[in-house]
């Protein structure tokens, strides 16, 4: 299993928290806090897992989402959607586009490690 997750994220202070969090359990933590140029970071960095924000500055997470699926290099990446919005049409709607988790703000630290460490080992789809 590869290490390397990309948190495209535009609260600073969220990520340090998660960048803080996911270093301590092993892995190599990159950020990014644009919508409007995530694809292009995304396909540069090449993840091994996504931990992708619904609400951005420049495009929404959710539009991210539905692009990554329907590239063939990135179809099958996967993708961690996190974000403080809790209704469960969000979350259905995450999960239908192909998101393999969706974790709401605000998170304890161990779900926000034992989701990622789920979904990029292929843990099933689950919204929490």
């Amino acid at each position: 299993m590869g290490r390397r997750v990309l948190l495209v994220e535009d609260e600073i202070n969220i990520f340090e928290a998660i960048s803080f969090l996911l270093s301590r359990d092993g892995w190599e933590v990159s950020g990014h806090g644009n919508g409007a140029t995530a694809l292009d970071e995304i396909s540069r960095l090449d993840p091994d897992v996504l931990v992708l924000d619904v609400m951005l500055p420049g495009r929404s997470g959710l539009d991210i989402l539905r692009d990554l699926r329907k590239q063939p290099e990135t179809a099958d990446l996967p993708v961690l959607m996190l974000t403080a919005k809790g209704q469960s049409k969000d979350r259905d709607l995450a999960l239908a586009l192909g998101a393999n988790a969706y974790l709401t703000k605000p998170f304890s630290n161990s779900e926000m490690v034992e989701t990622l460490n789920r979904v990029a080992t292929g843990g099933q789809k689950a919204g929490t």
